[in-house]
């Protein structure tokens, strides 16, 4: 065989070798194993080497050829760089989009509203739905002082600094993340909207969010939250106690739904028909409207209101006229108001 033929077989092999490692990248890499849409939920574990992943892509119907993938994401540079979590994948989709999901972490997210109002318990229950958490493990966590300290929280437990809002969690979080996370977002509002105003009006933290989980509790009514505050405040200053119901109901452990005299009579750190001033932290998780009307009450001389069992209030400046709008509204229906 001549030198040129040489060459030219050798040109010719490595054509051929070429246009079949062309052939099974694309095989391997850009055709999806079928047409099937369906969804497969895949969980990609913190620390996992990327042949362990692929094996079980492999496995679970995704890719055709793990070697053949982990060999084209190394080749890509994306042998390293995967993110842990819980993805949502389909037969139908390319190798290199199931990469590139992996790549940008593209992961599974449940969302999850936290409705103003909402104690921690509440919170943790409606987190614990979804089935990312221990109910238990992140109530005992969002109660624990020094974790609360860890985040600079004014308080002993993180009661009333777990901003209501709608949140995407993720599988892998761990409570300490989570709670984090809806903490974090109460300083953020609470610094670019309030934190100014409190501090001129004296209000710290502590005492501003306390009063203003009181006046979430005591009225869905965006418009009655400045009256309720100005009959909480006005009993403040003349030191009259605030004999608010929900407060306690936060007090009482295992509370049925039941609220008796015998409740209203027995004296817990919350009760504020036995004690004088505000409960020793917050009972809620209050929104802005709350904390706002906290901040600025009505400029009324309320001392009482009652439930006119229509969503509103009667308000009332003397015992008497208190007493009259009691029989007019609540006479055989229980009790409602201060």
């Amino acid at each position: 065989m001549t030198t040129r033929a040489r060459i030219e077989t050798a040109v010719m092999i490595v054509l051929t070798i070429l246009t079949l490692a062309g052939i099974h990248f694309t095989v391997v890499f850009l055709s999806p194993v079928s047409r099937d849409f369906k969804v497969k939920t895949v969980m990609v574990e913190k620390g996992a080497s990327f042949r362990a992943v692929a094996s079980n892509l492999e496995k679970e119907g995704l890719i055709r050829d793990a070697r053949g993938f982990s060999f084209a994401a190394k080749f890509l540079g994306a042998y390293k760089k995967i993110r842990a979590g819980e993805y949502e994948l389909s037969p139908a989709m390319t190798p290199v989009a199931i990469l590139d999901a992996l790549l940008k972490g593209r992961v599974k997210r449940y969302q999850v509203t936290i409705p103003e109002g909402y104690n921690v318990r509440d919170a943790a229950a409606a987190i614990a739905a979804t089935g990312l958490v221990d109910e238990k493990e992140l109530t005992a966590k969002a109660m624990d002082a020094s974790f609360a300290a860890s985040l600079g929280i004014d308080g002993a437990t993180l009661e009333g600094y777990l901003y209501p809002d709608t949140y995407y969690f993720e599988r892998g979080q761990t409570v300490e993340d989570m709670l984090s996370m809806m903490a974090g977002r109460f300083k953020k509002v609470y610094d670019s909207e309030f934190a100014e105003e409190a501090r001129q009006k004296g209000f710290s933290v502590k005492k501003l969010i306390t009063l203003a989980s009181i006046i979430e509790k005591e009225t869905g009514a965006a418009g009655e939250r400045p009256s309720i505050s100005a009959v909480f405040q006005n009993r403040l200053k003349k030191r009259i106690r605030l004999q608010s119901d929900p407060t306690v109901i936060y007090g009482i452990k295992d509370f049925d739904g039941n609220l008796t005299k015998r409740h209203l009579q027995t004296p817990t750190p919350y009760n504020t028909y036995t004690n004088f001033g505000l409960p020793p932290g917050p009972i809620a998780n209050p929104g802005k409207d709350a904390i706002r009307a906290a901040m600025n009450p009505a400029d009324e001389e309320y001392l009482y209101f009652v439930s006119m069992n229509n969503g509103s209030h009667y308000f009332s400046k003397s015992l008497r006229e208190h007493n009259n709008a009691v029989n007019t509204y609540q006479r055989k229906r229980g009790r409602k108001g201060v």
